[in-house]
């Protein structure tokens, strides 16, 4: 019988979430908000695809 042990996740680093990103490029035909217009694309943040949003991975 082996010992399970945890590790934090080395990729969310136990955030458990990834956060979002924004990219901003005058060029592209940005999104509307209220009279503005935002140059900017934003994903929203997700849970870790690495350790299902636990914060740790198994090891052994």
């Amino acid at each position: 019988m082996t010992a399970e042990t945890k590790k934090i996740c080395p990729e969310c680093n136990g955030e458990k979430k990834i956060a979002g990103t924004c990219a901003c490029d005058m060029e592209w035909r940005g999104t509307q908000k209220d009279d503005s217009w935002s140059d900017c694309q934003c994903t929203d943040e997700e849970i870790c695809p690495v350790c299902q949003g636990t914060g740790y991975v198994s090891e052994g």
